[in-house]
């Protein structure tokens, strides 16, 4: 039989090892953050990854992922404080800020845009768009950015010679193209993917069309410079999103199939192989690449020429986790 002392000292032994930790996982409160997403879609399938995965709670934050129909109106709620952390167009960014927000993009977790403009049968030129309606997510948005910067690189006017129909995602633009509601719509994939399985043209290709850095992480400078834990917190936790995407087909398809409700095994295969060769391990806010949105902004702001690409930026978060080894320590 255990003596008394004995069993004491074991009593000791767990109430000194066991109950703290214990203690401070219990006591330790998640960091609540509202994460805004323009759109359900590949170009922000790391957030749902995120999420699945448990990596927001891994670093000790409470995520609220919130739907939003373009960057138009997740810039709208960034700044109003509704949420704190979004995706959100560079052009957008710029501008808002050239009208006094403090918008600071962290990075662009993509090189490229992969996006592309699919229409009816019948319209083969660019020309055969003059007159005809196209769907965006949102005007601000990226989807309204690409038409319209395409269309002018082309010579078209869009404010005379096209008309834009905000109608919110992928599904809803493909729903509009089928209806014949409009006679075009700009899209990522799968979207395009399952539009040319109905029968639709793709008129373009984006990425060939605009070098454009893509799928920002924004805040607000205001919120970088108080809590900069929570904001550092959250880029570990999408940085680690973008290393499991990469390295786990089988998770991220699953991923896929859940948040685009997509069963098509062909199309999941497909956005898979494309997203996870584009996202970026280290996904530093492409000053270079942001002269594109500079040109776009300069044709209704020219002061935009009176600004560096950097005042829109912040490096200093990638920066950091690339010099700590913790984006080595991912891969």
């Amino acid at each position: 039989m255990f003596s008394r002392e004995k069993i004491f000292s074991v009593f000791l032994f767990w109430l000194v090892m066991v109950l703290p930790p214990l203690a401070f996982s219990q006591g330790k409160a998640l960091k609540k953050i509202r994460v805004g997403v323009p759109s359900v879609s590949m170009g922000n399938i790391i957030i749902f990854v995120t999420k699945e995965a448990k990596l927001f709670e891994k670093y000790g934050l409470d995520a609220e992922v919130i739907t939003m129909n373009g960057s138009g109106i997740a810039s709208k709620a960034l700044i109003s404080g509704n949420i704190e952390i979004s995706p959100i167009a560079t052009p957008t960014v710029i501008n808002a800020n050239l009208a006094g927000s403090d918008m600071a993009i962290l990075a662009h977790t993509m090189p490229g845009v992969i996006h592309a403009l699919m229409v009816k049968p019948e319209i083969k030129r660019v020309e055969d768009l003059k007159g005809k309606k196209i769907a965006v997510s949102s005007l601000g948005s990226l989807t309204d950015f690409l038409v319209r910067y395409i269309a002018r690189k082309k010579g078209l006017n869009p404010d005379r010679d096209l008309t834009l129909i905000q109608t919110g995602g992928d599904a809803e633009r493909i729903v509009a193209l089928k209806s014949g509601v409009v006679d075009g719509a700009a899209m990522s994939h799968p979207g395009y993917g399952r539009a040319q399985r109905l029968g639709f043209s793709m008129l373009w290709d984006s990425a060939k069309e605009v070098n454009y850095p893509w799928m920002e992480i924004t805040t607000r400078k205001a919120t970088a410079r108080s809590d900069r834990e929570m904001i550092l917190s959250y880029m570990k936790a999408h940085l680690e999103g973008i290393a499991v995407f990469k390295k786990d087909r089988e998770f991220g398809k699953k991923v896929i199939k859940k948040t685009l409700r997509l069963d098509d095994e062909e199309l999941v295969n497909e956005s898979y192989e494309i997203f996870s060769k584009a996202f970026l391990p280290a996904p530093y806010p492409n000053i270079k690449g942001m002269k594109t949105s500079f040109e776009y902004v300069a044709m209704t702001r020219p002061e935009v020429w009176n600004h560096k690409p950097e005042e829109f930026a912040d490096a200093s978060f990638v920066e950091e986790l690339e010099k700590s080894g913790f984006i080595k320590k991912l891969y």
